[in-house]
């Protein structure tokens, strides 16, 4: 072998290990920084390559950036997609959710699209004891919420969840209201399937109107459908979910002294949403009355069966 090819063989070898120590001093040195911020958030997913995880992660970074929280890392189940989607959004990627958790000291458990993992996620992030966001839907139905409840219980572990429409000027205004001077609400929303968006509508009642839901009944089918909802002391409410169609964001809402129609701003929606995970954050302690979550989903699993479309359902 010529000294010439020789020399090149040694050259390369020596680029490819700059390059490799080049990669864990930046990965290391991420890390290092991460660490200096008390409020470091972990993203966990399905596939960090969704509209929650752009959104929530810009919104960090602009317009709640004064709160002093920073995605700090994130890790997903759909690992090749995902780690790209760090690289080109600078943020730290991890291998697993415990190399992960050794950086953050709070999860936001995301696959908005895919609540069907949400169990597997929090089977592997509740274990490590720290405050744990999750995102809508909570779960795929009552009985496995309920297992991430205890779940979180088992490992005394803050968490709750919620829809981004729990965050609305529809909710200010019961507030000042008064949420005993309710008597009927309806909603609407839009999406594109049931399953997935009818949380968005439901959020903003439940949230108003409170967990004690009696019995459901549902009218129509996709991609227009009306759920009619029985709560306790004789009060009521609609929910329209018209899937495939341009449906803005409202609710209507009726108490003891007048009716008022509340259009829902969505430019200020996501912010807002961000802003009470970043609440719960901070106060480390649930800020979401879990029984509201669970009558959410009792609701959703009363819909989906058939008995719902000759009449009303107890739940």
């Amino acid at each position: 072998m010529s000294l010439e090819r020789l020399g090149n063989q040694i050259n390369r070898r020596q680029l490819l290990a700059a390059t490799i120590a080049a990669t864990v001093a930046a990965t290391s040195s991420a890390s290092a920084s991460a660490a200096q911020n008390a409020n470091r958030v972990g993203f966990v997913d399905d596939n960090l390559d969704n509209f929650h995880s752009r959104t929530y992660l810009r919104i960090l970074r602009s317009e709640l950036k004064d709160r002093g929280f920073v995605i700090a890392g994130a890790t997903a189940l759909q690992a090749e997609s995902s780690r790209r989607w760090a690289v080109e959004n600078k943020v730290p990627y991890f291998d697993s959710v415990k190399r992960l958790s050794e950086v953050v000291d709070y999860f936001a458990v995301l696959a908005p699209s895919s609540p069907q993992v949400h169990l597997d996620l929090c089977q592997k992030v509740l274990p490590l004891g720290k405050t744990t966001f999750v995102d809508k839907t909570f779960a795929p139905d009552a009985t496995t919420a309920e297992k991430i409840f205890e779940l979180a219980d088992k490992h005394q572990v803050s968490m709750q969840t919620s829809s981004a429409l729990r965050y609305t000027a529809v909710q200010e205004y019961v507030t000042k209201a008064g949420r005993e001077t309710l008597r009927h609400m309806t909603s609407w929303g839009g999406g594109s399937n049931f399953d997935e968006y009818v949380i968005h509508p439901l959020e903003l009642v439940v949230s108003c109107m409170g967990h004690e839901i009696e019995s459901v009944m549902r009218r129509g089918g996709e991609p227009h459908s009306q759920l009619l909802l029985n709560f306790s002391g004789d009060r009521t409410a609609v929910i329209n979910i018209y899937t495939k169609s341009r449906t803005p964001y409202a609710a209507s809402v009726t108490t003891t002294k007048e009716t008022r129609y509340i259009p829902v701003d969505t430019k200020r929606l996501f912010v807002d949403a961000a802003a009470g995970m970043l609440d719960f954050f901070a106060a480390k302690n649930p800020l979401i009355d879990r029984n509201e979550t669970m009558a959410v989903m009792r609701i959703i699993d009363a819909a989906r069966l058939p008995a719902t479309k000759n009449g009303f359902v107890k739940v």
